[in-house]
């Protein structure tokens, strides 16, 4: 009987590793072409790696939590008839795959119905005290995230199983709880250590495993810092902010919440703002310009289309999915896409094409309750706009002083690409159509 190897693939995103998130499988299991066998994350995103044989697991070689590089072995099949893997982890006559309809394709880069309808039940690991509950593995992922354990959480779901909020719903529960008594500090405040032992027996510093917590950083908060950091120090950011009589706007989307047109999406500030955005963008193209390095030298290009980047802070980290030519989306066509995209992104599904090719970007920091910031530009772009939160504050009005819904529109942006009136007058614009809606009638 023959063996096969599946080794780690490139999903398709030029990844150098990944980290085995959970084993679908286990030794003994027998297994069908397209069965799911591992769930891995990379820098982006979770994905399923099917299996390209049919056969029986024998040896799985990459343990859980483990970062395993490009090409490693990460389990053999005995028996393994099929496809071979791809030409990273070929098999041992070194045939690359053929497409034929539902082949070993990875789930959600090929036919994705095929695989759906040939996978198998995923084989369940004993876990403690949760054995027995019924939830999807990105649920139980998202509960291992958030440091909650499934067997406390009361499911909703119509087959019994724990759903997403019932999960999150948990958590901030437990949050609250948490909060409710202070621990108390520990008795001994400070450690003493004597020179000349410390120079013989330990480290000039030593971490206390009590006090402090080491986290690897892998996955996307790794991607995340090489590329904030790349940002930082390559790009000459400059910040500016302004006051906003938001007032209008906030009535617009009562209006909108309230119209048949727009009863089956949800509308928010955040839809305003966004074609507002746009809307500036197109008055001030540069904003929507990136510095390319060359061969030949340096250059600004100018794109005439809005790949419309949203930061979401999801349960894997920071990620920025974007809307592919927002520029042509009408209120209700952009309303929908960010649904889409927020939805996506919760539930972690957001591919690396979603993340690619992105424009400008906006992050709303009014959801977390702040009013401004200085956030640090989107590499491959040239600026970053922030929207804080809106609130009811006194405004003077006409000589007057009246309640009014109030946030702060801030950005920061490249100074090697943008001038200063360049930067005032697209925050201003900004400004302008979220105090007066009809602007976007233009």
């Amino acid at each position: 009987m023959s063996t096969q190897t599946f080794h780690l693939p490139d999903v398709g995103e030029g990844l150098t590793e990944a980290e085995i998130v959970q084993w679908r499988v286990a030794p003994g299991d027998a297994v069908a072409v397209n069965d799911v066998l591992v769930e891995i994350e990379t820098a982006k995103s979770l994905v399923e790696l099917p299996s390209p044989f049919t056969g029986t697991v024998g040896d799985i070689l990459a343990a859980e939590g483990a970062t395993v590089e490009v090409g490693a072995a990460i389990i053999t099949i005995a028996g393994g008839e099929g496809q071979p893997d791809s030409d990273i982890g070929q098999s041992e006559h070194g045939e690359k795959p053929k497409d034929e309809g539902a082949g070993a394709v990875l789930v959600g880069y090929g036919t994705g119905g095929d695989v759906k309808s040939r996978r198998r039940k995923p084989a369940e690991k004993p876990v403690t005290k949760a054995v027995g509950v019924v939830a999807k593995p990105p649920i139980r992922k998202l509960a291992r995230d958030l440091g909650v354990d499934l067997a406390d959480v009361s499911a909703s779901g119509a087959a019994g199983e724990v759903t997403r909020d019932d999960v999150l719903r948990h958590a901030e529960q437990a949050s609250v709880f948490r909060n409710i008594q202070t621990p108390e500090a520990p008795a001994e405040r400070e450690l003493s250590i004597p020179v000349a032992a410390a120079a013989v027996s330990t480290p000039a510093y030593a971490a206390d495993a009590a006090r402090e917590e080491a986290i690897t950083v892998k996955g996307v908060r790794k991607a995340t810092a090489n590329a904030m950091t790349s940002s930082a120090y390559t790009a000459p950011h400059v910040s500016v902010w302004t006051d906003v009589d938001a007032t209008r706007t906030m009535e617009l989307v009562k209006r909108l919440k309230t119209s048949p047109d727009f009863a089956d999406v949800k509308v928010s500030p955040l839809l305003i703002f966004s074609r507002a955005v746009i809307w500036a963008l197109r008055r001030t193209p540069m904003i929507n310009a990136a510095w390319v390095e060359t061969e030949s030298g340096a250059e600004i290009r100018v794109r005439h289309y809005v790949n419309l980047g949203i930061a979401a802070a999801t349960p894997r980290g920071l990620l920025v999915p974007n809307i592919k030519d927002a520029q042509d989306l009408n209120m209700r066509g952009l309303a929908r896409a960010l649904e889409k995209l927020t939805v996506t992104a919760r539930d972690g599904k957001t591919t690396p094409a979603d993340q690619q090719g992105g424009t400008f970007t906006i992050t709303n920091i009014g959801v977390f309750g702040m009013d401004a910031g200085t956030p640090i530009i989107n590499p491959g772009e040239s600026g970053i706009i922030a929207m804080g939160t809106i609130r009811q504050k006194p405004w003077v009005v006409d000589g007057e002083v009246r309640p009014r819904y109030v946030t702060t529109v801030s950005g920061s942006f490249d100074h090697r690409v943008i001038d200063g009136d360049g930067i005032s007058r697209f925050i201003a614009d900004v400004a302008s159509v979220l105090e007066e809606p009809a602007l976007l009638l233009d």
